[in-house]
Formats: C-alpha cells, structure tokens, sequence
C-alpha cells in the first residue's frame, strides 16, 4: 500500500460522490420548473443510496470480479474476500471499491435529467437499479475490469483508451436516457425556462470541482499523471464555457449564464475520456470544439428531432464522451479500431439491454405519472412536500 496514493484516492472519492450530491441535483433541480425541484432532488439522493448497497451486493464484483473477458462473476459480491488488507495496486482494494462506487452512482444519476417533471417514481429506482447491474458493471468490466475490449482483447495489445469514463459513464447514461425520452413523450409544456439559473450555476461549479476527483482520481496514484489529468480536465472545462457563451452570442445576440455553465460540463464530459493521455494544448482544442458542438447536438434535438431529453444528457454528456473518446485516436494516443469499434459495441449493447430494461419496468409499474400529477407537479402530488411557497 501507498500512503500518499491512498490519500489521494480518499479525496478523489469524496469528490466524486460530490459531483452526484450535490452538485447534480442542485444543477438539474435549478433548470425544472420550481414544482418539480423536490422530485429531482429526491431522485438523485434516492438513486445515490440504492446503486451504494447494489454496488456491495452485486455490481462491483460483475464489474471487477475474476470472472471472464466478458462478466466479472459474483465471486466478490458483499466484498467477500476483501478486507482492510486487501490491495489493488497501490490501494486498500476497500477503498478501490469505494471510489469506483462513487462512479456506479452518478453514472444512473446524470440519466435523471431525460424525464424530469413527468416520470414514475417507482420507474426510476427500479430501472436505475438493473440497469447499474446489467449495464453499467459489465461496460465496466469490458473496459476497465480486464474484460475483452481492454489491452489483449479483441483489438490486441492496445485496448480501448477510456481513461475515466468517455464510453463507461457518458456514452452509455447519454443512449439510456434519450431511449427513455424517446419512449416516455414530451412533456405537456416543454418549452419552459429554469426555475433557477442561481441554482444551475452552483450545481455546475460543484461538479466543476468535482471533476478533479473524478478525472484526476482515475490515474490512481498521486503523481504526474494525477496532476496533468486535473489540470486538463480545468482547461477543457473553461475553453468549453467560452466557446459555448461566444456561441451563443453569435447566434442569439446574448451569452446565457445557464449556456457558460452547461459549456462547462460539456468541456468536462469531452476530456473526460481523453484526460489521461493529452496536454494542455489538446485539451483546449478538445474543450473549444465541445462548448460548439454540444451546443449544435441541443438544439438539433430540440429543435429539429423534437426529441424531450429534458436536461440535454444525450447532446452534452453522451455526445461529449463519444467526441473525447474519438480525439483520443485523433492525437494519436490510442488506435482507431480500438476507440471507434468499443463506441460501436457499447453503443449496440446499451441500446439492446437499456429498451429490455424500459419496456420491462414499464409493464409493471407504469412509466409516466397522470396527467393531473404532470400538471400539479411532483413534488406535491408523488412527495407530499413543496420546495417554495405557491406563489413562487
């Protein structure tokens, strides 16, 4: 064990699951409409705590367990066979798994920002639950757990490059959350705007910081490569905000304070792929093209495809981890066979397993809530409590 990596990874851990609470649910409750903020709160604290216990019971251990290329088993289900002793690497394995929980968490979270405002509760604890573990873990093993897309496997020698969640986080949230927008339908008034641009602001700068945690973290160790990771990962973030604003600017005649900071997470999701194997001159190009692009990807959605991803995950954090995980072959830090087909595989099985899911849980308990409950809003109606006074 490394004391100073140990340290390090304690903190990144800490920030990491600051990034879900509460820096996301202040960043999604601040664009719903004030009716609903209660409910996204509610979903992003309930889904933190179910995905922790199933990250213990099951889903680390599918995602990095001794199994094959393909599953991880559940041979370290409950942490059996791990104790304080346990290592992996440099790590207590303990706090291995507490970091990478950290990730289970917020992964099923960001996917809360598709059906905000109109969604079954019981829906959303029940599929955020199964898809985790028959999702999110096994993407987890291919990529990250030794499994077939990894270094050896299919593409040879050189795996897929993913250092902290391109593929594994934002391209598989930003396909499972349009597939639920898609099969849930617009809301009755769509075209609403944010309750709270205050709150959004302050939800983004926590992931802001948070980020460190989750892209400096993922070199596991605290050393150079810890340090460049953060560092690119601040520089994307802030070229991607302006971008973003200038965009819009050039555009609309005004730079919205929710358009800087949406940039901002469209920065952080493009060099989160890439932060391990870029410098600070990638990152700004990185971070340039995604406050452009992103933005691009939102209003072809809206506008054109009428699709109701209500919070934009696909066009910023789906599209900005599929960007960042292909400028990786761009750079040349990792193989194009590697980088496109791993997009390709992910992709195809998350559509498959995500629609299963869906259509699963809906034929129980029902996807959307009545239209009386949509037009009340959730807060009251599914949680008895109300976030303002009735005026507000």
């Amino acid at each position: 064990m490394n004391g100073a990596d140990t340290a390090w990874i304690i903190v990144a851990t800490a920030l990491v699951l600051f990034m879900t609470l509460p820096g996301l649910a202040l960043f999604y409750g601040g664009l719903v409409r004030a009716r609903n903020v209660l409910s996204v709160f509610m979903h992003c604290y309930a889904i933190a705590c179910l995905m922790s216990i199933l990250w213990l019971a099951g889903g680390y251990s599918i995602a990095f367990g001794d199994g094959n290329a393909v599953w991880g088993g559940l041979g370290k289900a409950f942490l059996n066979g791990v104790d304080a002793e346990s290592l992996s690497g440099t790590l207590p394995e303990v706090l291995f798994f507490a970091f990478q929980m950290t990730f289970a968490i917020i992964t099923p979270a960001l996917i809360v920002g598709a059906y905000v405002e109109r969604i079954n509760f019981g829906f959303v604890l029940t599929f955020s639950a199964l898809w985790m573990l028959l999702c999110y873990a096994p993407v987890t093993h291919w990529i990250w757990g030794g499994g077939f897309l990894a270094d050896g496997g299919i593409f040879g020698e050189t795996g897929v490059r993913d250092f902290a969640g391109g593929i594994v986080v934002h391209e598989t949230a930003g396909i499972a959350a349009v597939l639920i927008a898609i099969v849930l339908g617009p809301r009755k008034n769509r075209h609403t705007p944010p309750h709270n641009p205050g709150m959004v602001m302050i939800g983004a700068a926590m992931l802001w910081v948070g980020w460190f945690g989750f892209n400096g973290g993922s070199q596991l160790a605290a050393d150079g490569g810890a340090a460049m990771a953060l560092t690119v990962t601040h520089i994307s973030a802030a070229t991607a905000s302006l971008t973003w604003a200038l965009w819009e600017k050039i555009k609309f005649g005004r730079a919205s304070l929710v358009g800087i900071v949406t940039g901002t997470i469209a920065g952080l999701a493009s060099i989160t792929p890439a932060s391990g194997f870029v410098g600070p001159i990638e990152a700004v190009i990185i971070g340039g093209i995604a406050g452009i692009m992103c933005q691009e990807a939102v209003n072809l959605m809206r506008d054109r495809l009428k699709i109701d991803d209500t919070l934009d995950v696909f066009a910023v954090h789906g599209v900005g981890g599929i960007f960042g995980t292909i400028m990786i072959a761009v750079f040349g830090a990792g193989t194009w066979a590697a980088q496109l087909g791993s997009l390709a595989i992910v992709g195809v099985f998350t559509i498959v397993v995500t629609l299963a899911i869906i259509f699963v849980v809906k034929a129980i308990f029902g996807i959307r809530v009545d239209a009386e409950t949509e037009t009340n809003g959730l807060d009251l109606a599914v949680h008895g409590e109300r976030a303002y006074e009735l005026n507000s």
